[in-house]
């Protein structure tokens, strides 16, 4: 009986590229299955305050939670010995210069309580094609010539979702991550959007924000 009421509180897609209003979102965040990740549909979910995620051999999942975890610019919080890492320069900086690469490490990085990875080949292929079309960037840390770090996200002018980031040596994704914010913040952006709760961002000055909030934030001219 209960899981019959999960399944009719759920959307589902079809062609029509417009996402179902967000307060309309199961408690668990899903808002909607199915449709596909083309370039439009990936556009107007995330115009809309929707993420896809979902892991191979299931269905394409759209999320709109009831809180989102998100870096006001100004709020960025860098250590004592972060600044010092910063100041050595062991590391090199570089954006849009290695997406395929960034986003490839990001799936084949291990992460604690997760058996396998959401981010499919399928994933890879409509993300790059953003990339391709300007709608996506990655921030790449490099060292000795070598990717050791980055992050890749969505970029919809004055909000920027991010994505997923992998680090192969200390504090490369934090340096990036760093990066990223100080970027943003010259280029006159509102947010960061870091979707769902993480120990490591929160670390950062990233903290949760009412759906509503966000939305507000979302649609302002």
């Amino acid at each position: 009986m209960l899981r019959d009421f999960f399944i009719v509180m759920i959307h589902i897609l079809d062609d029509n590229l417009n996402f179902p209003c967000v307060s309309s979102a199961h408690v668990s965040g899903i808002l909607a299955i199915g449709g596909d990740l083309s370039l439009e549909r990936l556009l107007s979910a995330y115009k809309s305050g929707v993420f896809p995620w979902f892991e191979d051999g299931e269905p394409i999942t759209w999320w709109a939670p009831s809180h989102r975890m998100v870096l006001f610019l100004s709020e960025l919080k860098v250590s004592k010995s972060m600044s010092k890492i910063l100041r050595s320069k062991i590391f090199e900086i570089r954006i849009n210069t290695a997406f395929l690469e960034v986003i490839t490490n990001c799936q084949n990085t291990k992460r604690s309580g997760q058996s396998g990875t959401w981010i499919t080949d399928q994933m890879i292929e409509a993300y790059y094609g953003l990339f391709q079309n300007g709608y996506a960037m990655s921030v790449e840390v490099w060292q000795d010539n070598r990717l050791v770090g980055g992050l890749y996200g969505v970029d919809i002018g004055r909000v920027f979702c991010g994505e997923s980031m992998f680090s192969l040596v200390p504090n490369a994704s934090k340096v990036a991550f760093i990066y990223l914010v100080n970027y943003l913040s010259q280029k006159d952006y509102r947010l960061l959007d870091c979707q769902v709760y993480n120990p490591h961002l929160a670390s950062l000055g990233a903290r949760e924000i009412s759906r509503n909030e966000f939305m507000d934030i979302l649609q302002k001219d």
